[in-house]
């Protein structure tokens, strides 16, 4: 056992960041141990407009970089990207136009360059399976060409579902019929098809034959525990009533619901004012910033952009709320974001702003968290309201603690995946 090596597909890697990247990194820190070296075949250290230099690779993983090239940079300059900041309307006019001409998704080109590179690599030996992550799409494609040529099992892992068809809208019956059946030959060759998402793992069961459905397994995106929690310090009376979004701002309309909430609140308690600090963590668009300003709330909600996953970590710790906003609609039930874990583990008392059919809910329901419907700023407005005076009253609200947390470790998530390789591999030399 101790020599197989798993090589990992994926375009997000540090020091590239955004939510994209922790599930990838926390299993080449776990799988080790079960005994899977592995290595990683990502883009280049300049080809996403979010980077945390903070986070550390395994000293044992073998990285090969692949390049996105001036096309991926050119794409992140025309849309005004730069620093965790970029411009709504320039970047959403690009994205449907990619929409027109590259399938499944811009990065296409450097998938086929990936594809190659993969192939260097497995020629040179020692490799036993093959894993693709997605977003984006187009590294399944890379998967599948990489697949067929070496022969190695192949496992396909959807930390959303696909994107062109899930969460925007193809432009043509024929784009849309192009990206179904690429996402459809994906399902149907990978040997494995994992999804983070126990709906989305249902729904690729339901497409395929009674007797493959056991191929789908549902493997959510977990959470590393948090090594270093804050210090006791600065939660004296001076502390200001702390409300924390931590993650990527855009196509978020529930964004500018906050802000309209918090505004509504100062209206009712003008005293917040001097108590109340709103910190949205992570890159997004400027267009909810230039909201917040002409709302008055300037010196009260912060848009910092991007930290290091400790520092976000450690703002969700200090929280006295933290909120969970993510995009509505049909398509976007399915999406539990990777965030709602760290949440969990953070302890603190979490608003969420998503529809009741929404499969986070039912990890909020166990944990006994507020839900609130989306694009509706009252009710918003009364529970910031609500926990603020209690805040006031009481001080800063205990810890909850949720015991069967630690079932979703990514640790234990590594094992389980592990045993899916070791079952694979097996097979295949059989």
């Amino acid at each position: 056992m101790s020599g197989r090596r798993l090589l990992l597909l994926c375009y997000f890697f540090p020091p590239l960041g955004g939510g994209g990247v922790y599930r990838v990194l926390g299993f080449t820190r776990h799988l080790p141990r079960h005994g899977w070296s592995c290595t990683v075949v990502c883009a280049g250290e300049e080809d996403y407009w979010v980077k945390d230099d903070s986070l550390s690779v395994p000293p044992s993983t073998e990285v090969i970089r692949v390049s996105g090239g001036s096309a991926i940079r050119s794409w992140l300059k025309a849309g005004g990207a730069s620093g965790g900041r970029r411009s709504g309307s320039t970047f959403g006019a690009l994205r449907r136009l990619s929409d027109w001409w590259l399938l499944p998704d811009s990065y296409r080109g450097w998938s086929r360059r990936a594809a190659r590179a993969a192939l260097q690599r497995i020629e040179r030996g020692d490799v036993s399976a093959l894993w693709s992550s997605s977003p984006p799409e187009s590294v399944h494609l890379a998967g599948r060409e990489v697949a067929a040529k070496s022969r190695l099992p192949w496992v396909a892992d959807f930390r959303d579902p696909w994107v062109p068809l899930a969460f925007r809208q193809p432009p043509t019956a024929w784009h849309r019929d192009r990206q179904q059946a690429m996402e459809r030959s994906v399902v149907e060759r990978a040997d494995r098809v994992i999804a983070a998402s126990r709906l989305h793992a249902e729904s690729l069961r339901a497409r395929l034959p009674e007797a493959d459905a056991h191929r789908v397994l549902h493997v959510p995106n977990g959470f590393e525990p948090f090594a270093t929690p804050p210090a006791a310090a600065g939660e004296g009376d001076a502390s200001p009533f702390l409300v924390v979004f931590t993650g990527t701002m855009a196509q978020m309309p529930d964004i500018e619901t906050l802000l309209e909430a918090v505004h509504d609140l100062l209206a009712r308690h003008p005293e917040a004012r001097r108590r109340l600090r709103v910190e949205l963590l992570g890159a997004y668009e400027s267009g909810y910033e230039d909201r917040s300003i002409a709302l008055g709330l300037k010196g009260i909600v912060r848009f910092p952009g991007p930290r290091t996953h400790e520092e976000t970590r450690a703002l969700q710790h200090r929280a006295d709320v933290l909120m969970l906003i993510k995009p509505t609609g049909p398509s976007f039930r399915t999406m539990v974001p990777g965030k709602l874990y760290e949440y969990l583990e953070a302890r603190r008392p979490i608003v969420a702003v998503i529809e009741e059919s929404d499969e986070a809910t039912e990890l909020l329901r166990r944990a006994g968290q507020s839900i609130l419907p989306p694009r509706r700023r009252e009710p918003l407005t009364d529970e910031l309201e609500r926990r603020y005076l209690a805040w006031r009253a009481e001080g800063r609200a205990a810890d909850a603690d949720y015991p069967w947390l630690s079932a979703h470790e990514r640790g234990r998530l590594a094992e389980r995946l592990a045993t899916t390789l070791d079952e694979l591999v097996g097979t295949s030399a059989a």
